[in-house]
């Protein structure tokens, strides 16, 4: 079974894969990781995120020591992560991975809930569930500063809201494998919702396709 996870930063997808996949003994994948290890790689060469072949050679490049360590989640890798995943070459080059962890799951568990910006319309289109979790661009600024504060990192909520539209603007309008939900996903509203809310919708909605 696949559990397909869409939405825009700091919706609360996370919070909620993770939970989703305790609670069902599934494995468990950020795809955000991926690109944020791209995107750190770019910048740690001294290169553009925006330069294509450069974020593509860091694609290929990639490998499993990359995807941990607390520069993953720094707003500017953040960026760059946002920045290279508008690339069709480093897409194509990370869609396989994506798709193979969905088809066999590490550790033999019965599934997998993956999580990212185009599961449920390219990586997975024939996932068993689909859920695309959604916020109010103020809240989700509001979250994002506060999980940035709490890490020790000083910035203006204004910052990163002005950084959170311009990522939603480069996820929702590039060309390939832009971030909107699929036809059949479940719509899941976070911006009054705490994450037990949340988690309620999510299994009601998976529990209905289990049946």
């Amino acid at each position: 079974m696949i559990v397909a996870i869409d939405g825009p930063a700091a919706a609360g997808k996370g919070t909620l894969a993770r939970r989703i996949a305790l609670a069902l003994g599934f494995a468990h994948l950020d795809t955000g990781a991926l690109y944020r290890a791209v995107g750190l790689r770019v910048l740690r060469d001294g290169m553009d995120p925006s330069d294509a072949t450069a974020a593509h050679r860091a694609a290929l490049a990639l490998n499993p020591a990359d995807l941990s360590g607390p520069a993953l989640r720094e707003e500017r890798t953040a960026k760059a992560a946002s920045v290279v995943s508008a690339h069709p070459a480093v897409r194509a080059a990370l869609l396989d991975f994506q798709r193979n962890f969905g088809k066999n799951p590490p550790g033999g568990v019965p599934g997998a809930v993956i999580e990212g910006r185009d599961i449920g319309t390219v990586v997975c289109p024939n996932a068993d569930i689909k859920l695309f979790i959604d916020a109010d661009l103020s809240i989700r600024a509001r979250r994002r500063h506060e999980e940035l504060r709490s890490n020790g990192i000083s910035v203006e909520l204004a910052e990163v809201r002005a950084e959170m539209a311009a990522r939603d603007d480069r996820d929702r309008n590039r060309a390939d494998s832009p971030l909107r939900p699929a036809p059949d996903a479940h719509l899941l509203d976070t911006t009054d919702l705490d994450i037990d809310g949340v988690f309620a919708a999510a299994m009601k909605a998976i529990g209905g396709v289990a049946k």
